[in-house]
């Protein structure tokens, strides 16, 4: 685990697994853990209480009205800055990279993706977009040169989304928001699905994308958001998850700290994290694990795979769930696993 992850885990997300051990009854650990989760639902139930517990059904979309700010010319595509309106009053900043080779006449398939947390509220769409932060996470420029149209958007908290009043920073504004969605008997995953929707709606308007080959992709929390959306956007056809599965149990028993969106109020009687992930059955699903990622402790994750597994089988869509566990690796995007990455969206986007 690299320092900086190691500090937000210590400081950005402090509030959080309190809030989570609250929601669950707080009080001792046979208290916050059911013995027997109801496993015996139907995924349209499973869904429908998933959905209580983000926080109720997520308002009818309003007109994007979105903005172009910038375009940029870079070797071998294009970016364009946008800002589009997901609510009401609430824009979002995001990038769209368009390869060259790509026209309203010549569409070609489009992958969003979330970004991860690390602590850096001071990065969001710039990381994947290729504008900041590590190579290692350029992968919206790499995708663009495969051939696909990108869109890397800020999420709550983040780049350009962090406190207009300027009044908190950081971690604080991003625990202020949490809380406010909690009082209002939602959660800060029910908002982020909500902006991950509406992403899919802005690439499902552009010409240049076709829109029934639609996938995403997410490292670390963008990880946790590629499958907190994935049960409520059957438009993506392809979902690639890195390094980030944490289950409740492994939170629990490390007491470990996490980030805000993993937490959904009253989700533990009816599954784990992994049962979530399991309701974007039977469209396809990758998950890519590191075996010393603190993160995700791998025995708790190397049980949520097979779950996810068995969920997929019971779907006769076997062939579209898989999983990559690295020996040795820990929070990263290896080679080997940004293999899998390309090959899972070239098979379901481009096969």
């Amino acid at each position: 685990m690299n320092p900086n992850r190691r500090e937000f885990l210590q400081d950005g997300t402090i509030g959080a697994a309190g809030l989570s051990l609250a929601f669950a009854g707080g009080l001792n650990a046979a208290s916050v853990a059911p013995s027997k989760p109801i496993t015996n639902m139907t995924p349209q139930a499973s869904r429908k209480k998933l959905q209580e517990c983000l926080g109720g059904p997520f308002p009818e979309p309003c007109p994007l009205k979105p903005e172009l700010r910038e375009t940029m010319q870079k070797d071998g595509y294009r970016i364009e800055s946008y800002a589009y309106e997901v609510e009401p009053g609430d824009r979002v900043p995001a990038l769209l990279l368009i390869p060259d080779s790509v026209t309203a006449r010549k569409p070609a398939p489009a992958v969003a993706i979330w970004h991860q947390h690390n602590g850096q509220y001071h990065l969001g769409k710039n990381e994947p977009a290729g504008l900041a932060g590590n190579p290692m996470h350029h992968t919206g420029v790499a995708l663009a040169k495969e051939g696909y149209v990108v869109l890397c958007p800020d999420a709550l908290c983040f780049e350009e989304r962090q406190d207009p009043t300027k009044k908190l920073k950081g971690g604080n504004f991003e625990r202020f928001e949490f809380l406010r969605y909690v009082v209002n008997g939602k959660c800060m995953a029910w908002k982020n699905i909500l902006d991950m929707r509406r992403a899919v709606d802005f690439l499902c308007e552009r010409k240049e994308v076709i829109a029934d080959r639609i996938g995403c992709y997410g490292h670390s929390m963008g990880s946790t958001h590629t499958w907190l959306v994935g049960p409520f956007e059957p438009r993506l056809k392809a979902l690639v998850g890195n390094c980030c599965l944490p289950t409740y149990k492994a939170i629990h028993d490390h007491h470990m700290l996490h980030c805000f969106p993993n937490f959904v109020p009253g989700w533990l009687q009816y599954g784990d994290t992994p049962e979530m992930a399991a309701l974007i059955a039977p469209r396809a699903l990758h998950l890519n694990l590191g075996e010393k990622d603190g993160g995700s402790p791998i025995d708790e994750a190397k049980a949520g795979v097979e779950r996810i597994q068995e969920a997929y089988k019971k779907q006769r869509a076997a062939k579209n769930f898989s999983y990559y566990i690295e020996e040795g690796a820990g929070h990263v995007l290896s080679d080997e696993m940004w293999n899998r990455t390309r090959d899972c969206f070239a098979k379901h986007l481009k096969g």
